[in-house]
């Protein structure tokens, strides 16, 4: 592990304006620096960079992070290569890393550099990096067990992996039998350790108390997260068993419809050729990259997510799907369609590509290769075409009750395409099929819109229109502004508002730290929130600084969005006592009533 407060220096130090102009030329825009985005296809430049801050932030695509943090995006590096290289590059010495010792390390030796503070019997808090710790141990064993066990190794091969090949991808074997992992964790077996290994999803426990390990005698693939973490596993059985594949359950690290398979690794490879193909399986992906296709992911057992999709639309603006031809395929398919159409804007490409029956690319690129299997990729069917050859499949047009059903059926999808262009093709294309006029369609699909929409649709981006918002980005501007806020103002700000809670998540971590507000922080207070559950919405708002000017002035910006909060407080607790009817209110009640009534 590297050591928390290293990182903190170490981002203080270089200046993220210098680490990414090594890799991508920047231009000053103001108080900013601006390139095309190197994570996704464009024109203008919408990449910006903040020197104050020390973050970058794409209004295109999303992608948002410190000076690590590009590096792990850009140059496909790990986290520990990402500070490793950082560090080179501003002259400092990395801690010795005691996480790389030698596997022949018990699993208790190796977990006590993780001191669990906070365990008992009673309530265990397991932080994420504990979770992480396990999964490093598991991956050494599993890759330990696959180096002696001759089955394993005649499986793979028969599969035409190279051992090369398996050591990339850190492939393993878990051995035959129900509680091989007691014996990894032998001298640090508790109640803590085996609650470690439930949250982990190695172990299940029964309601007897029993535990037993969740994958026996099957191939072990790691499945790695945005950082080149190990968060998960997928497990295939070496005989014909059931199920095939079995995947690690969700936990605090892996969530499944958020994650794909070689996702980490191929990032690279997916801007170089600007192409990514999602197929099925690990063993396709593998494959692939065996024959030199390095840009190839997989979901990780269940139908292609719109996170997956927006992930992807990061990396490149060609997305291929290749499924099996059979049933199956085209119904993972059309899922995947349906989850694409309201992520999709002008200049992005999603297409299908089916192969012939009874292939799937594993199987393809081991008997025709590379090339002939780039040539399918360039024949895949594109979403128009895909989409209307689905719809009208078993579906009469020379009656008027079939082109009625293609309508109806094509409504809920259209309706969700968001680019102009496509939204404009795809509607002439249903004027062909269904024979009704553009006009009347448009009104039966509901989705004409007005110039005025289409105006607000290209207008700028509005200010933040709730106090909580605009709180939350002074506060990730200027964590000293905590100082001068009211807390009785949050108090009763209840509901699911997510900004109500971040807004909380902030106040609380600021007054548990008053050392970051001391040292007049200079760069982003988020390098210290990368696990919060509510990044995105934080990220999003924190982008919203660098469209500020010099001259803005914050204390008054500050001021306006407490006496707005004043507001919204003040106009609820009338509501509050209006609701009540006069003979019920106490009379400190009426008079507080008049009192916020004159405010």
């Amino acid at each position: 592990m590297i050591p928390q407060p290293f990182i903190h220096d170490l981002l203080n130090r270089v200046d993220i304006v210098d680490a990414i102009d090594r890799h991508v030329p920047l231009k000053k825009a103001g108080a900013n620096f601006v390139a095309c985005c190197p994570f996704h296809s464009e024109k203008t430049p919408s990449f910006t960079v903040s020197q104050a801050k020390q973050f970058y932030h794409c209004f295109g695509c999303g992608a948002h992070g410190n000076a690590i943090g590009f590096l792990i995006e850009y140059s496909g590096l790990s986290f520990v290569e990402a500070v490793n290289d950082l560090a080179a590059y501003a002259g400092m010495q990395v801690p010795v890393q005691q996480a790389d010792a030698s596997f022949k390390e018990t699993g208790a030796d190796y977990l006590s550099q993780y001191p669990a503070e906070g365990y008992n019997n009673n309530h265990l808090e397991i932080s994420p990096q504990d979770l992480l710790s396990v999964m490093q141990i598991a991956t050494r064993f599993y890759r330990e067990q696959l180096k002696v066990s001759e089955k394993a190794i005649a499986y793979l091969k028969k599969r035409g992996l190279s051992g090369k090949t398996a050591a990339r991808f850190a492939i393993g074997y878990a051995p035959a039998g129900w509680q091989n992992l007691e014996a990894v964790f032998a001298e640090y077996k508790s109640e803590e350790t085996r609650k470690l290994l439930v949250k982990a999803g190695l172990v299940i426990l029964t309601d007897e108390g029993k535990q037993y390990d969740r994958f026996r005698d099957r191939i072990m693939f790691p499945i790695l997260n945005q950082k080149g973490q190990i968060i998960g596993f997928g497990g295939r059985v070496l005989e014909q068993e059931e199920p095939k594949y079995l995947n690690s359950p969700e936990t605090i690290l892996f969530e499944k419809g958020r994650e794909l398979y070689n996702f980490f690794s191929a990032r690279r490879a997916i801007r170089e050729a600007d192409c990514v193909v999602v197929v099925e399986g690990y063993m396709d992906v593998i494959a692939l990259s065996q024959h030199g296709i390095d840009y190839a992911v997989a979901a990780l057992g269940t139908a292609t997510t719109s996170f997956h999709i927006q992930k992807l639309l990061r990396q490149t603006d060609n997305i291929i799907f290749c499924f099996d031809g059979d049933k199956a395929g085209r119904k993972a398919a059309w899922r995947a369609l349906g989850n694409s159409l309201a992520l999709l804007s002008d200049g992005k490409y999603l297409s299908f590509l089916f192969l012939p029956e009874g292939e799937d690319p594993d199987s393809y690129v081991s008997q025709y290769g590379k090339e002939s299997f780039e040539r399918q990729l360039k024949q895949a069917t594109p979403l128009s075409e895909f989409l209307f050859k689905e719809l009208c499949s078993g579906v009469n047009l020379q009656t008027s009750e079939g082109r009625a059903k293609l309508v109806s059926d094509a409504k809920p999808l259209l309706q969700q395409v968001k680019a102009s262009a496509l939204s404009l093709i795809l509607l002439k294309r249903l004027v062909e099929l269904s024979g009704i006029g553009r006009g009347e369609l448009e009104e039966l699909l509901q989705i004409k819109r007005s110039p005025k929409a289409r105006l607000m649709e290209s207008a700028p981006r509005k200010q933040p229109v709730t106090p909580y918002h605009w709180l939350i980005l002074m506060l990730l501007y200027s964590p000293s502004y905590i100082n001068e806020l009211d807390r009785s103002l949050l108090v009763g700000c209840n509901g699911d508002n997510e900004e109500i809670e971040v807004l909380r998540v902030l106040v609380d971590f600021l007054d548990a730290h008053p050392n970051l507000i001391e040292s007049n922080l200079g760069s982003s207070i988020l390098t210290y929130l990368h696990d919060s559950p509510h990044r995105a919405l934080l990220e999003s708002i924190e982008s919203e600084a660098l469209e500020w000017s010099n001259v803005t002035d914050l204390e008054a910006e500050f001021m306006g969005s407490l006496e707005k909060l004043q507001q919204v407080q003040r106009k609820k607790r009338m509501t509050e006592l209006h609701s009540k009817s006069l003979d019920v209110l106490t009379d400190e009640e009426k008079r507080e009533l008049q009192r916020l009534a004159m405010l």
